[in-house]
């Protein structure tokens, strides 16, 4: 298991990182259904694996804790947040888009 390279456990970390922050994020807003779920879960792992590297080094810039983690915990960390964000703002647009307008319910 040692043999990985370092480009290959950020991907992994990457991965881990997107599907937790994903997970997660179930405990928190509840999907309304199974195409729900399965949208903001794709869009979270896909966030997860896009955003993670740069989201994991600006929380730990923020936290001042950058000098004090590695690669892989940084770009699990970032992956997490990122794939929990973008969990939350579909499921918050979905809902959004599923009200309907106060002047078009008087119709």
């Amino acid at each position: 298991m040692t043999d990985l390279s370092n480009t290959t456990w950020l991907w992994v970390a990457k991965g881990l990182g997107a599907v937790a922050g994903s997970a997660i994020s179930i405990a928190y807003v509840l999907p309304k259904g199974r195409r729900e779920a399965a949208i903001r879960f794709a869009v979270g792992v896909v966030a997860g694996l896009a955003f993670g590297g740069a989201a994991g080094i600006k929380i730990a810039a923020e936290l001042e804790i950058a000098d004090r983690l590695g690669p892989v915990e940084t770009t699990l960390m970032g992956s997490a947040a990122a794939s929990l964000c973008a969990w939350w703002a579909v499921g918050l647009v979905s809902r959004r888009l599923a009200r309907k307008p106060a002047d078009a319910a008087r119709d």
